[in-house]
């Protein structure tokens, strides 16, 4: 059996100490008024530098390392807004700060429902990541396992460049003011944290990790992550009203023709 390893010791400013930690942040806006969008041409713009920078895409969060900005992060405001019942869906986006695309994250409608109708209407909620140059479509869902007052849990695998699974769980603190996770390797070993600051009223996450664990993709995965956090309550609340109303009938399910082909067998004949 793995041995566990020893509690991270925490320098000033509640950071890591001993180790040369990986660390980047996340950081919300607080309004959808911002540099990067403001202005009908250069939103245009954006969209002539990269098709997945949709007519309703709202930029929202930065993602900086050492201080300096490299990422955005946006999401498809109507989609979300907009949209009722099985239509209503949350796509993530993150770009470069050329605005090209990066990587996608999408709230599965019809997984978060199998899932939810499995677990007896408990939510539990699936969202598959896409990143650019990476053939893996990796899938983090939130654990059904799970009692009244214990920290919500997500897991997910990454396949790294060695054919090799990785598998990740994240775990809420059990206590924390923000959206506190700890992230758990395979042998149920510490190895990274989320913290959430919530002096930054828009939201906001230092994040460091373990170097051994320090992956670009992994990267990406977490700073999706960190951005789902900020409708995570929202996504909850609406696959509990879709598995209510698909109990009782309400609602036909149905699935939108882009989440539709995320579930098509690739070996099928085209």
């Amino acid at each position: 059996m793995a041995k566990k390893t020893k509690k991270h010791g925490r320098g000033k400013g509640h950071g890591p100490r001993r180790k040369n930690y990986h660390t980047w942040e996340v950081d919300l806006w607080i309004t959808d008024f911002n540099r990067t969008e403001i202005g009908i041409y250069k939103h245009a713009r954006h969209r002539a530098k990269s098709r997945q920078f949709t007519k309703d895409m709202d930029i929202f969060a930065e993602v900086k390392y050492g201080g300096e900005r490299t990422h955005f992060l946006g999401y498809r405001k109507a989609l979300w807004k907009k949209e009722e019942g099985m239509s209503k869906r949350l796509v993530i986006k993150q770009f470069t700060t050329e605005m090209n695309w990066r990587a996608t994250l999408d709230l599965l409608i019809g997984r978060s429902l199998q899932l939810s109708h499995g677990a007896g209407g408990f939510p539990v909620t699936a969202f598959s990541i896409n990143i650019s140059g990476h053939d893996q479509i990796i899938q983090v869902e939130r654990s059904a396992y799970k009692w009244a007052g214990t920290p919500e849990k997500f897991s997910f695998f990454i396949l790294k460049d060695d054919g090799k699974p990785y598998f990740y769980r994240l775990r809420r603190n059990w206590i924390s003011i923000g959206d506190d996770y700890k992230l758990y390797d395979e042998h149920d070993r510490l190895v990274g944290k989320l913290n959430g600051r919530v002096l930054n009223l828009g939201g906001k996450w230092k994040v460091w990790i373990e170097p051994e664990h320090a992956d670009p993709r992994l990267d990406v995965v977490l700073q999706l992550f960190c951005g789902m956090l900020k409708f995570n309550d929202d996504c909850r609340h609406h696959m509990e009203d879709l598995v209510d109303a698909m109990h009782d009938g309400k609602i036909t399910p149905k699935l939108e023709h882009h989440e539709a082909e995320l579930y098509l067998n690739p070996r099928r004949v085209r």
